[in-house]
């Protein structure tokens, strides 16, 4: 079997210390590594030093999730510890009781407790947030549901941010909780359409201050909405990693989204993709022709080494897990051993790896 498609072969050392436990004080101050494919050269940078490989007429093209507080702590029935992890925003078919303030949705969540709860008992959050558990599923999920009460001046989003905690991967240690600080900085400047529980990493070093500098240099900008699932963090357990089937997580391409991104495909200007969900709206949004159409369903897009880009030239992303379809995804893009050779480059120089860690510019075009 060719070595692109055996899992092992995505592998490389991580010291753990190099795992970025915090953000930089200043989100354009993080290290980048910019890997000009064409002649394989390295340069090692600060971010901010990304306005330098932009051009005039460049088309940046971002992912606008929001992350929601997905993370909840309450109480059994029996007065023991429960967190429970919402898998999607519980923000489609929601009813109304009619006979009472309460609201509640069907939500599938992960739950972590010392023993599982029972098939019809019901979890306490706050005392306008609760869950009934109506099925415990062979694969470790939890169906629920999800019922609040949001009060007169109060909304949903209201009472999540109040009583739930921002969900950060597993390998960001926070004993105590995410803090004040993890609710600002996991969470892109320009984040708008609620719906993650994982941010879209590669966008955490863009500032205020380097976003308009960007725009001041002659570079279009545009938004594509993909919310990330805990998928993204599900391991890939196929030797044969073609065999692996991803987990769907809905996007959304506007018409003046692919409107702007045709323009600049006919005019020969550099598409940038800012992450890998970035990546993967854009091609799947692609037509035969290799046109981007307007787009809003669940995309299940697997890349990996031998997919065909018909959009993205280059790309701005993290430094991601050993094994993981993300790095499948940018060794697609610019080769596993060169993208692998890069990656222990990095871990030479010290740079910070994974959500909160340094970032790297692959520039194909």
């Amino acid at each position: 079997m060719n070595s692109d498609f055996n899992l092992t072969a995505y592998d490389y050392e991580l010291p753990p210390e190099h795992i970025a436990q915090q953000p930089t004080e200043h989100r354009d101050q993080s290290r980048l590594l910019v890997l000009e494919n064409e002649n394989n050269k390295l340069v090692h940078t600060r971010f901010a030093s990304i306005l330098d490989y932009l051009r005039p007429g460049d088309l940046l093209v971002r992912n606008n999730t929001r992350v929601f507080p997905a993370r909840l702590i309450g109480q059994k029935e029996t007065g023991g510890r429960i967190e429970i992890l919402l898998l999607e925003y519980p923000g489609n078919g929601i009813r109304k009781s009619p006979h009472s303030a309460w609201y509640s949705v069907q939500s599938l969540v992960l739950v972590k407790s010392s023993k599982r709860p029972r098939v019809g008992s019901t979890l306490f959050f706050c005392e306008d947030m609760e869950a009934k558990v109506l099925q415990l599923r062979e694969d470790g999920k939890v169906e629920i549901e999800f019922c609040y009460r949001p009060g007169t001046d109060r909304s949903l989003d209201d009472l999540l941010a109040r009583h739930g905690q921002i969900p950060l991967p597993p390998y960001i240690r926070r004993p105590q909780g995410t803090t004040d600080s993890d609710s600002r900085r996991y969470q892109t400047r320009y984040a708008e359409e609620t719906g993650s529980v994982a941010a879209p990493t590669a966008g955490l070093h863009f500032s205020d201050s380097l976003l308009k500098k960007i725009q001041q240099k002659g570079v279009e900008s545009c938004a594509i909405t993909l919310h990330v699932g805990y998928g993204t963090f599900a391991p890939v357990r196929c030797e044969n990693i073609m065999e692996h089937r991803l987990h769907r997580e809905y996007v959304e391409v506007s018409a003046e989204t692919a409107e702007k991104i045709n323009l600049a495909k006919a005019a020969n200007r550099r598409i940038w993709a800012v992450g890998t969900t970035t990546v993967r709206t854009l091609e799947f949004a692609a037509d035969k022709s290799g046109r981007v159409q307007p787009t809003a369903e669940p995309c299940g897009l697997f890349i990996y080494p031998g997919f065909r880009f018909q959009i993205v030239d280059n790309l701005i992303t993290n430094f991601h897990l050993p094994q993981s379809s993300l790095l499948f995804l940018v060794a697609a893009l610019v080769g596993r051993e060169r993208l692998l050779d890069s990656y222990r480059e990095a871990v030479t120089q010290g740079y910070r790896f994974f959500s909160y860690g340094d970032a790297m510019a692959i520039i194909q075009k």
